[in-house]
Order: structure tokens, then C-alpha cells, then sequence
């Protein structure tokens, strides 16, 4: 294991412990480093990395900290992996997507206010104009958000920001192939093709969660989640695509 490696794992081992409290400013360099019996340049690189993780964080002149290592700060890293996946890693991204954002929706059937219901109309009827791409993408995000966010844990609307964020839903949108030599006419069908289906996908989530219909609700949101993974699969790669299950 490197150096930087096992500074990391040392700091880390001090806050699962309890030596280091959320919240709580680390020992001076010199200090900790002769504690941890690490070299100055290691621990410097070790706390670069937590910070970058979320984990400790730097207050400019004031020295460094343990975050309050909420975990939906802390899962936030995540958002890059999400952000490069292609083919069959964006494809895995959505089946947990899948087995998550239903039951989110359904939860959501039961606590989303009026305003909110409301605020959700607001942004279909705003899916409808002459917009572009990435403004459609924007009130896609924005509505999904709206529904997590309704259910009252951070943690989960994270996590479901994460399995399908902005560059990924972009790319799915515009088509996960390059155009055909012939020009852009296929390419611009099938984004105009995918956001008429997710529009149509949405419009049928609101309506089961105007009903307060819980089982719709989940079925609807289902439906929506699997059509994307649908849509991604067929453009896979043969060689890249999921195998197939094997039978016991």
C-alpha cells in the first residue's frame, strides 16, 4: 500500500473511532504526522485527498476540520463516476436507479403538498414550449428532484441525483451514438423522439401522484426508469452489453 494510502486509512481509522469528532480541527501538521508516524509531504497529500472526498475540509488561515460528515455530502464524490459512465456502466447506473427512484416516488405519493403538486404542473407545462436540449434537461432534473426532495431524506435525493445526473440524461437525450454520415436528421428525431417519451412518461407519474395512488405512482415511475434503460441497451455495443443470467 502506498504512503498517501495509508495516511488516509490512519486518519480515517482516528475518525471511525472516535479520536477525531465531526466538526473537530485537526492536530498542526507537525503534530499529527509525528503522531500517525507519517512524513509531512505524506499527510499533506492524505488530507488533500479526505478533502476531496468531503471528509475533512479546509477553513482558509483557520487550519483544517472533520466535516459534519453528512452522508449525502459525503456521497456527492460519487457524481463524477456517474457523470464519465458510458454503455454498460451508464446502463448498471439506471438498473439501480430502477430499483430505487419507484419506491422514492411512491413514498412521495403520500407527502407531496399542493404547492408542490402544483410546481410539478408548472414544470410539464414548461416541457411543452420551444425549448432546447438543455433546458428540457434542466426541468427533467428539476421535477425528479422535486419528488425526492418531497420525501424528506437527503441521503436518497443524492443518490438519486447521482444515478442519473446532468451529462448522463444529456447524452441519452441527444443519443448515445454518433449521428450518420448523411447529416443530423436521425439524431435530431431522436432526441425529439426521447423527450416526447419521457414528457409522456412524467405526465403519467404527476397524474398517479395527483391521485395520491402510491402502487401507480411506483408503476408509472417504473415504467419511466426502464424505457431509458431500454433505449440505452438497444444502442449498446454487442460486446459491451449486460450478459445474460445464468440459470441455476
Amino acid at each position: 500500500m502506498a504512503v498517501t494510502d495509508q495516511a488516509i486509512d490512519r486518519i480515517k481509522e482516528m475518525i471511525v473511532h472516535g479520536a477525531l469528532h465531526p466538526g473537530t480541527r485537526l492536530p498542526p501538521e507537525a503534530e499529527l504526522a509525528e503522531q500517525l508516524g507519517l512524513s509531512r509531504s505524506s499527510l499533506r497529500e492524505a488530507v488533500r485527498a479526505l478533502t476531496a472526498m468531503r471528509i475533512l475540509v479546509t477553513k482558509q488561515g483557520d487550519g483544517t476540520y472533520v466535516s459534519g460528515l453528512e452522508p449525502h455530502l459525503l456521497l456527492e464524490a460519487m457524481t463524477f463516476a456517474a457523470d464519465v459512465s458510458h454503455g454498460h456502466s451508464a446502463r448498471q447506473l439506471l438498473q439501480v436507479r430502477r430499483l430505487l427512484e419507484p419506491q422514492a416516488v411512491a413514498l412521495a405519493a403520500g407527502k407531496l403538498t399542493d404547492p408542490q403538486l402544483r410546481a410539478l404542473r408548472s414544470i410539464l407545462d414548461r416541457c411543452t414550449d420551444e425549448i432546447s436540449i438543455e433546458e428540457f434537461i434542466e426541468l427533467d432534473i428539476e421535477f425528479h428532484r422535486t419528488i425526492a426532495d418531497s420525501v424528506g431524506n437527503p441521503v436518497l435525493s443524492t443518490l438519486l441525483g447521482i444515478l442519473s445526473t446532468h451529462t448522463q440524461r444529456v447524452r441519452i437525450v441527444r443519443g448515445t451514438v454518433p449521428p450518420p454520415p448523411d447529416g443530423h436528421l436521425a439524431s435530431a428525431v431522436s432526441g425529439g423522439t426521447a423527450r416526447q417519451q419521457a414528457h409522456r412518461e412524467h405526465e403519467a407519474i404527476w397524474r398517479a401522484l395527483v391521485a395520491r395512488d402510491a402502487g401507480l405512482a411506483a408503476g408509472a415511475a417504473a415504467v419511466h426508469v426502464a424505457a431509458v434503460e431500454d433505449w440505452l441497451a438497444d444502442r449498446l455495443p454487442i460486446d459491451t452489453a449486460a450478459p445474460e443470467p445464468t440459470t441455476a
